[in-house]
């Protein structure tokens, strides 16, 4: 896969989809910038873009991913895959549903997925050395490169949902004292019960992450 590398960005995932939709790029393709000045957080929130931490993002065409992941659980899928590799680097590294990845008690990062046309766009944000409260950082010295040539290399063996859900279903419990927002309902997660395609039954009321 190309991967673009940018000094700054005001986002690399806005970039990457006016990038696509001007038909000046094409899927695959990964772009990273040493630091992002307005990027995309969960629900339309900010991430704030703090040199050294690490901004990027990708795009694969739909018909490359596996058949049997769902799309409206696509960030469920690309977020535990950079869990994992980020478990290899320190302890207590874990994925709150749907999209945020957490160092103990606090986030250090989130994925943010959209379809376009037949592609789909995944934007990542991780905390490696800096953070703003109430976030906190992984505090390790890495280069964000290095780690997006090791996250790409992970996702390009294209495991099946099947597989990764797996692991994710087992770390489920982790989720029960927090709470996620559902139409701009703060809803706990103490009582959700996790379906095989990456929802929730939340009050009821099946959920998808949709981001």
């Amino acid at each position: 896969m190309e991967i673009l590398s940018f000094d700054s960005l005001p986002s690399t995932q806005h970039y990457l989809v006016d990038e696509i939709k001007s038909n000046r790029i094409q899927a695959p393709i990964a772009v990273i910038a040493d630091e992002q000045t307005h990027g995309i957080g969960s629900r339309t929130n900010e991430w704030h873009g703090v040199k050294g931490n690490f901004f990027a993002s990708f795009a694969f065409c739909v018909s490359d991913l596996p058949s049997d992941m769902p799309l409206a659980s696509a960030s469920i899928y690309f977020a535990h895959i950079m869990k994992e590799i980020l478990c290899d680097m320190k302890d207590g590294i874990w994925l709150k549903w749907p999209n945020d990845i957490y160092l103990n008690e606090y986030k250090i990062g989130g994925v943010i997925t959209q379809k376009i046309d037949q592609n789909l766009v995944c934007g990542i944000g991780i905390n490696l050395l800096k953070a703003q409260e109430p976030y906190t950082s992984l505090d390790i010295n890495i280069s964000s490169f290095f780690l997006l040539e090791k996250y790409i290399k992970e996702i390009e063996k294209f495991p099946k949902w099947k597989e990764v859900f797996r692991k994710v279903k087992l770390e489920f419990e982790n989720n029960r004292e927090y709470f996620v927002h559902i139409k701009d309902n703060k809803k706990s997660l103490s009582n959700a019960m996790l379906c095989d395609d990456g929802s929730l039954i939340l009050d009821g009321e099946k959920v998808f992450s949709l981001r």
